[in-house]
Parts: structure tokens; sequence; C-alpha cells
């Protein structure tokens, strides 16, 4: 069973040539890192928080340094590793997986599980600090531009950023409807998140994604209802000793890679603690309606060549403005609940990851 120290076994190394990541050589100031300034959920991994790298590709150096501090932080064996990877002369090169490509007799679940493979051979990111910037606010032409980068540096990933290139890789499927599926669990007294992409397609429900368990990513798309989906994520959670306590659903996400609009990541929040399984049932089949209604409503316009131009990547440079938009109300199934005291087996500070 995987506890809380992760394992790193892979050096980054960017796309085309397979040159590494690594800054030029050089020190920088030892000091302790300040905490992340966006307090995003994702930030946080069961009350150990990790980094984000937000000054593009290449890394620079201030980043690539605090990286390896970090990994020196959280794994068992750190000292060593690091002389051995960064004093290394003949790494190996990590071979870059193709982008999958099919063709028009390719079904479906063929393209789905085609996608799965792809997002798995980048390997999940296990060093602390996750390489692309997924701002939620941003409009989806701009993320659309940060899974371009995804596939050609071809870097490990985490959750946020795999539910990304899932929609990108996904967009030419207009029969496909995808989504968002997050997740909060509970185990020794630490909150733990997690997302998908779920996806919806001839009456059946699946989902793609990463994670460090095999059971919390990929669903076939054999799900008749999304109560069944959300149940057969729930099983896995259980398998983990986790408590699954929240689940929050988002919309439909357009298929228009140059749209102005906002994935909607929150349009149901639903707290398990205070939900019966039929009242659970009843709002999972009322967020499925909702999304049902939205396929037939016409999307903001697309900007025009000109303004997409303008826009850029937002890791190539000055990041484009926020847009912001009203939020379309979420339907939170509860207060608050008031955290319950911790036994004394939480308190031992083990935690299994997921």
């Amino acid at each position: 069973m995987e506890a809380s120290v992760p394992e790193l076994s892979w050096v980054p190394v960017a796309g085309g040539g397979g040159r590494m990541l690594r800054a030029p050589a050089g020190s920088v100031e030892q000091r302790d890192e300040e905490q992340e300034d966006e307090a995003e959920e994702e930030l946080r991994d069961g009350g150990v928080p990790f980094y984000v790298n937000r000054g593009g590709l290449p890394v620079d150096e201030e980043t690539w340094e605090r990286m390896w501090r970090h990994v020196a932080r959280i794994h068992p064996n750190a000292e060593a590793l690091g002389k051995e990877t960064r004093g290394a002369t003949d790494l190996p090169k990590i071979p870059i997986p193709s982008v999958p490509t099919f063709q028009p007799t390719t079904t479906i679940p063929q393209r789905l599980e085609a996608i799965q493979k792809y997002i798995r051979e980048l390997q999940y990111n296990h060093t602390g600090t996750q390489f692309f910037e997924i701002k939620k606010s941003r409009p989806l032409t701009a993320l659309m531009d940060i899974a371009k980068e995804m596939t050609r540096e071809a870097l490990p990933i985490k959750c946020l950023e795999a539910v990304i290139l899932g929609i990108y890789l996904t967009n030419n499927m207009p029969g496909v409807e995808r989504f968002p599926l997050s997740f909060q669990s509970h185990f020794s007294g630490n909150h733990f998140h997690h997302i998908v992409l779920g996806v919806h397609c001839g009456g059946r429900f699946g989902a793609l994604g990463t994670s460090r368990r095999e059971d919390l990513m990929f669903k076939p798309l054999e799900f008749r209802t999304l109560m069944d989906l959300v149940q057969e994520f729930e099983g896995a959670y259980r398998g983990y000793w986790h408590t699954l306590r929240k689940v929050r659903i988002g919309q439909y996400v357009s298929h228009d890679a140059h749209s102005v609009e906002q994935i909607e990541w929150k349009h149901s929040i639903l707290d398990l603690d205070k939900l019966t399984k039929e009242e659970l049932r009843k709002e999972l089949e009322r967020h499925t309606r909702d999304m049902r209604l939205k396929i037939g409503k016409p999307a903001p316009p697309s900007p025009t060549k000109d303004r997409r131009n303008s826009m850029g990547s937002p890791l190539r440079g000055q990041g484009s403005p926020i847009r912001r938009i009203s939020r379309i109300e979420r339907r939170p199934s509860g207060d608050k609940k008031v955290l319950e005291p911790k036994s004394a087996a939480e308190i031992n500070g083990y935690q299994i990851r997921v």
C-alpha cells in the first residue's frame, strides 16, 4: 500500500530533442518556501502543499532548485537520490509518447482507451511541483493552449492537467460530452482532493484522468447512470480506507477549442454526509438533466482570428486577462459540516495518498 512518501524514478525531459529541464548551473539561496498565493484546493494534497511552476518552460533555476528542495523534504532517500540523479552525465532519453490519431472506423470506446493510454504514458508527476499552471478561471481557448503545450513537452502531469488534456484530445468527438468530476475524501485527519474528466456517450458514462491509483482514473463507457459512476469511485476510495465526503460536478464543456467561455467546474456540490443514498441519486439525476439541457443552448461566439492570435499561450509571455463572467447558481447540498475530533489512530501522521 502506498503511503505518504511518493517515489521519484525519472528526470523531467522537455519535448522534441529530449533536453533536460535542468536550469543552468548555479547556486540559489537556501530558504523556506512561502505558501502559494492562490488558495485553490488543488494546491494542497492531504494537508501537504505542492508547488506550481508559474514561469513556463523551460523551468527557471529558482523553480528547479525549489523542486529539489521539496523532494528532499518528502523522499526517504532524497540526499542520495539527488546526488545520483543530478550528477549523472549519461541519463537515458525519455521516450516521447505519440498523440493518438484515429481512423474514421475507430469506435468511441476505442478512442477513449487510446487517449487514456496516452495520458498514462506521460506518467503521474510525483515531484511535488506541477509543471503546467492551470487557472480554472481562464477561458477555454487559453486552457487548450496549455494542453497543446503538454503534448509538445510530454512531461508527467497531475490530475487537473489530465482533465485539461482530456478535453483537448476529445474536442473532435462531437458525440462525446465531457464534464469535470471532482472528489473530496477524508483519511487520518486530512482531506484529499482529486478530479477526473467525466464522459458521456451513447447513454453510458465513463471517465478519463490520472492518479496514483489505477482505479481512481479511467472508467470505460459502461455505467448507465451518473449514480453508477460515482458509486464506482466511492467503492475505489473505500479500498484505500478513504471516506468520500463531497462530490463536485461541472457542466458539459464546449467542443469549440476557441471558445471564450469558462469551464463550469462546480454546477452541483453534493455533501455525501448529509444525503441519503436516495437523495444522492435524485441529485445526480437532476444534474444529468441540467447537463442535457445545456446541449441545446448556443455557446458564446468564438473570438476572431486576430483576437485569437493576440491572446497567445499563457505559458509564453504575458498571461491573458481573466475574463469574469457571472457564476451560474450552484447546488450545495447542505451547510458545511463541523469536523469531528481526531481519534488516536488519526494522530500518528500516517497518510495513504490517492
